[in-house]
C-alpha cells in the first residue's frame, strides 16, 4: 500500500424510520462523522436480506453497516428482530468466506440520535482502516454503478416482499 491512508469503502443499509433520519440529523445539526458510508434507505432492517451484505462484500465494500429502529420500537411491528437473528446467522457464514465479521455490524439508532449512529460510523471506519481493504476493491466502482446495483437489487426484494404480503 502506499503511503496514503487507507480508506474503507462501506455500504450502509439504514431503516427509512429511524436509521436515516439519524444521518439526516446529524448532517442537519452539522455533527461531523467519516463520509465513508454509501448510504442506501431501505424501508426497515429486517428487509435487509444477508445476501445484500454478500453482494455489497463481494461488489468491493470493506464493510457493510446495518442500522434500524430500537428493538420494540420498529415502525414494522417485530421485523428489527427478524433483523437480528438475520444478523446472526450472517456472522457464522462470513469466516468461511475468510471475511472477518467484523467487517458487518448492525447498530440501532432512533431519528433522534445522530450522535450516537455518527460516533457508531466513526468507530466503524476506525476498525475497518485497522482491518485493511478487503482485497475485493478493483470491483468497487466509484461512478455509481455498483451502488445503483445495490439499490436496484433492494428495491426488486421489497416489492417483492409487498407484493406477498398483501397477496394473503
Amino acid at each position: 500500500m502506499s503511503d496514503q491512508q487507507f480508506e474503507p469503502k462501506i455500504v450502509g443499509f439504514l431503516c427509512n424510520w429511524c436509521s436515516y433520519r439519524a444521518a439526516d440529523l446529524a448532517g442537519t445539526a452539522r455533527i461531523p462523522y467519516a463520509q465513508n458510508v454509501r448510504i442506501i434507505r431501505v424501508m426497515c432492517s429486517g428487509r435487509v436480506d444477508p445476501t445484500f451484505v454478500l453482494m455489497a462484500l463481494s461488489q468491493g465494500a470493506d464493510g457493510v453497516l446495518i442500522a434500524g429502529c430500537h428493538p420494540g420500537e420498529c415502525h414494522y411491528i417485530e421485523q428489527n428482530y427478524k433483523a437480528m437473528r438475520r444478523y446472526e446467522l450472517l456472522m457464522h457464514a462470513l469466516r468461511p468466506f475468510g471475511i472477518e465479521p467484523e467487517r458487518v455490524r448492525l447498530v440501532w439508532a432512533s431519528a433522534a440520535e445522530g450522535q450516537q449512529l455518527a460516533e457508531a460510523i466513526d468507530k466503524m471506519v476506525a476498525d475497518i482502516r485497522k482491518l485493511g481493504p478487503l482485497k475485493w476493491q478493483d470491483n468497487w466502482n466509484e461512478n455509481g454503478e455498483r451502488l445503483e446495483a445495490l439499490e436496484a437489487i433492494a428495491k426488486e426484494h421489497q416489492e417483492a416482499m409487498e407484493v406477498c404480503s398483501h397477496g394473503h
